[in-house]
């Protein structure tokens, strides 16, 4: 995977790695200890030290915290057998969490502890950010929350969704909005309204997610290929609806990937007109995420031990 980005990691990796999984067997969202150390040996501390190696101790900590959480919530109910209605009726604890902007929502009489932890996120990310930056922050995980049941019901009715729905709805169920969201807030150069809906930094934002997802795809199609969630990844759409053999579907990713990177690279020069320090630092935390995302990737446990054991792509079909 080509990368034209610098990959850096910050000096509290190792602190924020045991901080945060304290967090999370605190949090209860994982109980079962053989789960618990596949998170521990996973270690989630570099992914947040690898894309916000800029970031302060406690801002690292946010930011990973809430990567553990998109990755707990992942396990239990993305790459699970729930049904869609499943995850529509978790759904409600959860909204209301995000959508308390007021800061009323008591803990102690939420019960979920998906909720609670999303609780304790949501005041750390209003404790550092602006409104505007909480509220998006807000907005964009509950367009994932809600992607989720969408992806839910492709598992439930066995179906391989067409190119064009699962290329607008990745960009939601990969979670990367949600994340992109706390750059400006790691960087501390807030970005406007303005900018932050400027055509522009909007299709910048777009490249980036569909690198990240698509590199994702082909990443983790070894953990998927054999699982339930296996129909929701880019292989298997090429291979169903665009009739490519798995390593075909996995070379076109490779290239649809790189012209995303170029895309980048494009939309980054045309907004040096803009002359703004918070899009320039956007831009480059964008960056990070690219180049960090890979660099995890390609070392934690989370992935490479699906590799050791699949099969290879071979020519044939999903």
């Amino acid at each position: 995977m080509s990368c034209p980005f610098p990959s850096l990691i910050s000096p509290y990796a190792d602190q924020v790695n045991t901080e945060t999984f304290s967090w999370l067997v605190a949090s209860r969202m994982i109980d079962d200890p053989a789960e618990l150390e596949r998170y521990r040996e996973a270690g989630y501390g570099d992914l947040g030290a690898r894309t916000y190696p800029y970031a302060g101790h406690e801002m690292l900590r946010l930011v990973t915290d809430w990567c553990v959480w998109l990755f707990a919530f992942d396990d239990a109910f993305c790459e699970s057998d729930r049904r869609a209605a499943e995850i529509a009726r978790a759904l409600p604890q959860l909204l209301t969490v995000l959508d308390d902007l007021d800061g009323r929502a008591d803990g102690a009489h939420v019960e979920n502890p998906f909720a609670r932890a999303m609780l304790d996120i949501k005041g750390r990310v209003g404790a550092v950010a602006n409104a505007d930056q909480l509220d998006r922050w807000c907005s964009v995980t509950k367009d994932y929350l809600f992607a989720q049941v969408w992806e839910a019901a492709n598992r439930e009715d066995a179906v391989v969704p067409t190119y064009g729905d699962y290329i607008f709805m990745r960009r939601r169920t990969g979670a990367m909005l949600t994340v992109f969201a706390l750059i400006d807030v790691a960087t501390g150069h807030p970005l406007t309204p303005g900018e932050w809906r400027h055509h522009d930094v909007r299709a910048i934002t777009e490249s980036s997610n569909d690198v990240v997802v698509w590199d994702n795809d082909l990443l983790s199609y070894a953990k998927e290929r054999s699982g339930v969630n296996s129909r929701n990844n880019l292989v298997s759409v090429l291979a169903r609806h665009r009739h490519r053999s798995i390593q075909h579907a996995m070379n076109q990713i490779g290239k649809m990937r790189d012209e995303a990177i170029l895309r980048f690279l494009v939309l980054r020069s045309e907004l040096e007109v803009l002359a703004s320090g918070a899009v320039a630092a956007y831009i480059r935390g964008l960056e990070h995420w690219i180049s960090g995302s890979i660099a995890y990737s390609l070392t934690s446990t989370r992935y490479t031990r699906a590799w050791q054991s699949a099969p290879s792509p071979g020519a044939g079909g999903n």
